[in-house]
């Protein structure tokens, strides 16, 4: 009697599936090429609209809610990415993705018509519903299409079209709110995503859903909900709108912390009793993914605070009066894209990262310490240079992260990729509102102390309150209307107002430099993290080879086998 052994299938199976799944060059190209262009879209919207603002509230007179165009796009956005990673898993990322540009075009379309200043607010929200799946998705889609090796090449790409959004966006934003009406900063969104749409329907792979019995966590969604928004929102109110021990940013964490709580305690007794949590808590005992969560984080917030901090240094300390502040940056994300791109290729062809997380890492550090040497007597080639170490290890790292969590958890790459997009959100989130209220506490104290006596005695209290923000130095407006003001102390009127624009300038270069101190401390910590990420060699670099030699070993454990 003879048989053959089955576990031959199992092996062949198991080689395949370490690579699979597998599309046609067809579908792959036109289907990367769909995915890049809605990343661009959801990366430049992020960056485009800023520039609008100015003339946005002039033409719809909303200047009290200013901020919360921005504050109800992040909120939709941020909450909603891990619902959809989760959905994208059980369903598959086909309709997901498709589903949350559709809602990101409507939203763009109805923004750009807008007509007053609370429509635009609820019409960015649902734009940014809709943009909640389309980067961490897009991500995913790349995970799904490509072997791990093969992924990190076009995660390189993929990191690069943030770097070009940062700095196209402004620039773009500008010029069409100049040649055309602020309305095309959104509608210009709807040409290209209705080209990507139809790729995305007609082209992409189905991508299927693994699960067998989809049961949507409806309840963990709203826990996800009640917890998210108010921390987001008591972050951006702290130090800003309101005082951080004040009653309303209080009651925005203590309410995040008990929504948090219930949702983390019911997504573990959800997966304890055989459920599908957004967020399953067995993730953070993967190692290398809680590791990439936290260095991620951390990443996010130096950097972030880094980035938005350089443009305000540069044009009120060194007086560098740049248009669009975004260009400022150009240095910084030109770095960036170049060895984001290089680090995919190296990635790709060694299947080796811990060496370029640690290298990334290293060389942020020395650039946000060159930061620390930034002072008055400072030029913009000093700038410049700390930008492009900075952008070169951010592009170091800008992607790695996303293979390393996806190459280590293959069968929830939807999930751990959204769940990795949440906090490095959250931490931007934090590290703006910290080292926000940090720069003004620092700011007031230094400004008032470098205030001659003689200047103090001189000038009313009503004026001088005047300089209590640093915002001075970047409003040419309000520096004409104090030129008027102080001609009105005769010939020292215009000696007054230079004492106390150079005070200001003291006061600025305080704050932000314990802006930079927090950032190389948040950056050790991170680099310190990263020694702790372990190293799974990336599956696909010799997919052929294995294969053969797989087939090989099965065809010979075919062979009938006596059995007596």
């Amino acid at each position: 009697m003879e048989a053959p052994i089955s576990t031959s299938k199992t092996a062949v199976k198991t080689a395949q599936d370490a690579d699979a799944p597998r599309f046609s060059r067809r579908e792959t190209l036109l289907t990367m090429i769909s995915v890049l262009a809605v990343m661009l879209l959801a990366a430049l919207d992020q960056t485009i609209v800023g520039t609008a603002m100015p003339r946005v509230i002039a033409d719809l007179h909303g200047f009290d809610r200013y901020t919360w165009v921005t504050t109800a796009y992040l909120l939709a956005s941020t909450v909603m990415v891990p619902i959809y990673g989760k959905l994208s898993d059980l369903l598959g990322r086909k309709p997901v993705f498709i589903v949350g540009l559709v809602i990101f075009l409507i939203g763009s379309g109805l923004s750009g018509a807008a007509q007053s200043m609370d429509m635009l607010i609820a019409f960015r929200a649902l734009q940014g519903l809709g943009a909640a799946a389309l980067m961490p998705i897009a991500i995913a889609i790349v995970g799904d299409l490509f072997t791990p090796r093969e992924r990190a090449k076009w995660q390189g790409v993929t990191g690069a079209v943030f770097g070009l959004s940062s700095i196209i966006g402004p620039t773009a934003g500008g010029w069409i709110t100049e040649n055309a009406s602020w309305r095309w900063v959104f509608y210009v969104n709807l040409p290209l995503g209705v080209i990507a749409l139809g790729l995305l329907i007609f082209v992409m792979p189905v991508l299927k859903g693994r699960a067998e019995n989809v049961k949507i966590d409806y309840l963990g969604a709203a826990l996800l909900i009640i917890g998210s928004v108010p921390l987001l929102l008591g972050f951006t109110w702290a130090g800003s709108q309101y005082e951080w021990v004040s009653v309303q940013v209080l009651s925005m964490f203590g309410l995040a912390l008990a929504g948090l709580v219930g949702f983390f305690v019911y997504e573990a007794w959800l997966s304890r009793h055989n459920g599908q949590p957004i967020i399953e808590p067995s993730l953070f005992k993967n190692s290398v993914f809680s590791i990439s969560v936290l260095v991620t984080a951390i990443s996010s917030m130096a950097l972030f605070g880094s980035i938005f901090f350089l443009p305000l240094f540069v044009q009120g300390v060194l007086g560098i009066s740049i248009t669009n502040s975004g260009l400022i940056l150009t240095p910084l994300m030109l770095g960036a894209i170049i060895t984001s791109i290089i680090s995919g290729q190296i990635v790709g062809r060694t299947g080796k990262y811990k060496i370029l997380a640690i290298a990334g890492m290293v060389i942020s550090l020395g650039g946000t310490a060159l930061l620390l040497r930034l002072g008055r007597d400072s030029t913009f080639f000093d700038v410049v240079l700390a930008m492009i170490i900075l952008g070169i290890g951010m592009g170091a790292g800008m992607s790695l992260y996303t293979l390393i969590v996806q190459n280590a958890m293959p069968t929830k790459i939807g999930q751990a990729t959204s769940t990795l997009t949440f906090f490095r959100s959250i931490g931007s989130t934090i590290a703006l509102s910290v080292m926000g209220s940090l720069m003004t506490q620092a700011y007031l104290p230094a400004f008032l102390g470098a205030v001659p006596a003689s200047v103090s005695q001189t000038v009313p209290p009503q004026v001088l309150t005047a300089f209590h923000n640093p915002q001075i130095l970047l409003s040419p407006d309000t520096q004409t209307q104090m030129t008027a003001t102080f001609a009105q102390f005769g010939a020292q009127g215009q000696t007054l107002l230079q004492s106390l624009l150079d005070a200001v300038k003291t006061g600025l270069i305080e704050g932000i430099h314990n802006v930079f101190v927090l950032s190389v401390i948040i950056t050790v910590v991170g680099l310190v993290a990263v020694f702790f990420l372990k190293e799974i060699e990336l599956r696909g670099g010799r997919r052929k080879a294995a294969e053969e030699k797989t087939v090989e070993s099965a065809e010979t454990m075919e062979q009938p086998v006596a059995i007596s």
